[in-house]
């Protein structure tokens, strides 16, 4: 029976981590892309799931096993039909129809809770549902839970990996959630004719079974007063499981220079660790002399081992030649490019010709071995723990559903505050590094109890406490040590930017990350300006970031309120500012810490532009989703413009789909003007088959519901005022120079009898293509 279960649960687990990375996709549309809102869905979700294990667990005990193998069955075909369904509740009704309306923060929380709690429920069930009906005598109970535990998390790997590098890309949103929905309905096919037959071919025990004779008298050691402090233990190790999961991705994020593709491969990999680590932990617990002691090893090891990686990484990435260089570059690697390449380098191995190709060895260094080295290993450790812990407390056929249920329950309860804790307060208050730190510390806890244990059962008991109480104190000072070694967060923004630390100015918070990199240690001259490890632009201004932000506000006639989403290094948001008869300028910016990075760099660079945007009254500086700030504002603007935003960034389809395009159209005033910086010919024909008025410049579009009235010598007399000429100089522009390429001859114009109905390769919400676009270079 194992092995049919087995394979229905690793179907359960890769539609279970598919639906989550395609709703997340999906509620941040309604909500938002923020550090709040993207900790509210993970909490949402993992409160479904909490509520699940506890009610699953306290069913799967009061009910015969074949019956067990049913209710899972029937949780599977719930979250099947949901997930066909759920396309329309989330984007249909959520964001189209709620979206738009002035909800609070907690009415937002509670929708969310509330929308995802059908699926999650049933998620949440089926391991305690599935684990009762496998286990047949208690002494297996570990193996048998820790089997399913581990099959299940490979699934999960296993669909997070399809999902962002196959699903994604090839059948976007709607196509990736039929995909869940057949696997759901496939290991229900798996299960249920077993299930059926269940009663005739095999003794169900029922939910009387008697202990093991072997067991009763360790059960009345264990007993359930003995079952809490395991609990609390059990939500304590899912508090640092997360935090960590959080620290973690925002390291690797800075390392790789974040893709669309970069969260589902390190979530692989995250949740590879702990599916392996679960199937090892069977022969670890089976073989150990203490297994409470074991336990409590493997979760202090798994946050020394994760701080001692890290340190180590660190000290030696300077060194390491082809690390240093593409942390200190600019562009991120292209995904395309290095799958054709790795693929012709593979075709080459085979008989016949070989094609010229490089070696794609920074793809698999920043893809595949840096973040297996840092995350693997503790994540192993941390699976190894969870079959030691169901020797510790199962002693009763009767109660395994129970206290599965109750152990996953107090581990996601763990979870959920370790998004919290760390997501919201943690980084925005002690930064990266402190914050690792710090877990380090706390996983010291784990290991400190395992030596205060003793490594069998009978010594906890009879063995001396001095002994025991000095290796405790050993253990506390190796993890003092361990943390005193560790990198402070200059060091470790420094070494991740290939820079040194007095040629950077750094700003950390919840929301991320921003570095300022110098090319000298004064900080006054050329300055780089990277989000997230991955280059945005420059200072000084004059490239396509000002062109972007002064000719829509030199096209418009009469420009009085501007909204631009994306800081950087503030050059679009500067140049929209070119004109003195706008009255206001609201700048939203998702990375509320790069404001913070260019005040501190007004302090030590005496660049005029930088304080001329920053002493500017008419702008107002906003920290949050550009998107669905105009889903809910009221404000109606004359230019609406995002920064340039590389197509493969994360979540940036949402700026370059046609329900944003056409979002941005519904928020213009009479004869207001949209812009987009032109990356693709799919961004081309989205922008241009939501406006019915375009006029198509160098690299930039602009668009209106109106027809635009771009004629070149009004707009070269507009930029020859005295007050525009001003601004610009004061940045050391010469605006009549860099707009020469953009006037020297009378742009295309497409109007509302151009025939649209050709243009069908388009970015969508639903499919954001350039996002996820996987094609080799042209």
């Amino acid at each position: 029976m194992i092995p049919l279960a087995v394979a229905a649960f690793f179907a359960s687990g890769f539609a279970a981590l598919l639906y989550q990375v395609i709703w997340q996709r999906m509620l941040s549309m309604f909500s938002g892309t923020d550090v709040y809102s993207a900790t509210v869905i993970v909490a949402a979700f993992m409160g479904g799931l909490g509520v699940g294990h506890l009610v699953g667990g306290q069913v799967a005990d009061r009910v015969a096993r074949r019956t067990s193998l049913l209710l899972f069955a029937a949780a599977e075909l719930a979250i099947a039909a949901f997930g066909l369904f759920s396309s329309t509740l989330y984007y249909g009704v959520l964001y189209q129809q709620l979206g738009p309306l002035e909800f609070g923060r907690g009415t937002i929380a509670a929708i969310l809770f509330a929308s995802l709690l059908w699926p999650t429920f049933f998620m949440g069930a089926s391991l305690p549902l599935l684990a009762r009906a496998v286990t047949l005598r208690i002494e297996r109970a570990a193996s048998s839970v820790g089997t399913l535990y581990g099959f299940n998390t490979l699934g999960a790997a296993f669909g997070a990996l399809v999902t962002t590098w196959v699903l994604m890309p090839r059948v976007g949103l709607e196509g990736g959630l039929q995909m869940g929905a057949a696997l759901n309905v496939l290991s229900v096919a798996v299960i249920l004719p077993f299930a059926l037959q269940f009663g005739r071919t095999t003794a169900d025990e029922g939910n009387n079974a008697a202990p093991s004779p072997q067991l009763s008298a360790a059960g009345a050691v264990h007993s359930s007063r003995r079952f809490w402090p395991w609990v609390l233990a059990y939500g304590f190790a899912g508090f640092l499981a997360l935090s960590f999961e959080i620290v973690w991705f925002r390291l690797l994020g800075v390392m790789v220079k974040s893709t669309a593709f970069t969260f589902g491969t390190m979530l692989t990999l995250y949740l590879s660790g702990i599916g392996f680590g679960s199937l090892a932990g069977r022969g670890i617990a089976a073989e150990a002399r203490s297994p409470r002691f074991t336990f409590l090893a493997l979760q202090g090891a798994a946050g020394l081992v994760a701080g001692g990686l890290l340190a180590v990484f660190i000290g030696v990435a300077d060194d390491i030649g082809a690390l240093r260089n593409y942390f200190n570059s600019y562009e991120p690697l292209s995904m395309g490019a290095s799958l054709h390449a790795l693929g012709t380098w593979a075709l080459n191995l085979l008989p016949g010709p070989d094609t010229s190709v490089e070696f794609p060895a920074n793809y698999l260094r920043l893809y595949v071995a840096v973040p297996f080295l840092i995350v693997v290993p503790p994540t192993f450790l941390m699976g190894c723990a969870f079959p030691c812990l169901q020797r510790v407390v199962q002693t009763d056929l009767a109660s395994i559903g129970r206290r599965v249920g109750t152990l996953l329950l107090a581990n996601v309860v763990g979870a959920m505050l370790g998004a919290a804790v760390t997501g919201w307060f943690a980084l925005s208050v002690l930064g990266t590094a402190t914050t690792l730190t710090w877990l380090v510390c706390l996983s010291g806890v784990f290991a400190v109890a395992a030596a205060l244990t003793g490594r069998s059962d009978a010594s906890a008991v009879t063995a001396p406490w001095a002994p025991r109480f000095l290796a405790g104190g050993v253990v506390a000072l190796l993890v003092v040590g361990l943390t005193t070694s560790m990198p402070d967060a200059a060091t470790l923004w420094a070494r991740l930017h290939g820079t040194s630390v007095d040629r950077m100015i750094f700003a950390e918070d919840n929301s991320g990350l921003s570095v300022l990199k110098a090319a000298e240690a004064t900080l006054a001259g050329p300055t780089w300006v990277y989000v997230n490890g991955l280059g945005q632009s420059l200072i000084p201004y004059g490239d396509i970031h000002t062109a972007l932000g002064v000719l829509p506000i030199l096209v418009h006639p009469d420009p009085r309120q501007v909204a631009i989403i994306g800081l950087g290094s503030g050059d679009t948001l500067h140049a929209a500012a070119g004109r003195p008869g706008i009255e206001r300028i609201t700048g939203i910016e998702i990375v509320g810490s790069q404001i913070t990075s260019l005040r501190a760099l007004a302090l030590r660079n005496p660049y005029g532009g930088l304080h001329a945007l920053l002493g500017d009254p008419r702008v107002t500086h906003v920290v949050g989703d550009g998107r669905a700030y105009l889903l809910r504002t009221a404000q109606r603007f004359d230019v609406i413009e995002a920064d340039a935003l590389r197509p493969t960034s994360v979540f940036a389809g949402a700026l370059y789909s046609d329900a944003y395009f056409t979002l941005v159209k519904s928020r213009l005033a009479p004869n207001g003007l949209a812009a987009t910086w032109v990356p693709t010919q799919r961004v081309h024909d989205t922008f241009v088959k939501t406006f019915p008025y375009v006029v198509s410049l160098p690299g930039i579009l602009l668009g209106s519901s109106e027809p635009i009235a771009f004629d070149v010598s009004t707009i070269a007399t507009r930029a020859a005022d005295p007050a525009v000429r001003a601004h610009f100089q004061r940045a050391g522009i010469d605006i009549e120079v860099l707009l020469r390429g953009y006037l020297e001859q009378e742009p295309p114009r497409v109007g509302p009898e151009f025939d649209r109905t050709s243009l069908t390769d388009v970015n969508t919400d639903l499919f954001p293509r350039d996002e996820f676009d996987l094609s080799p270079p042209r």
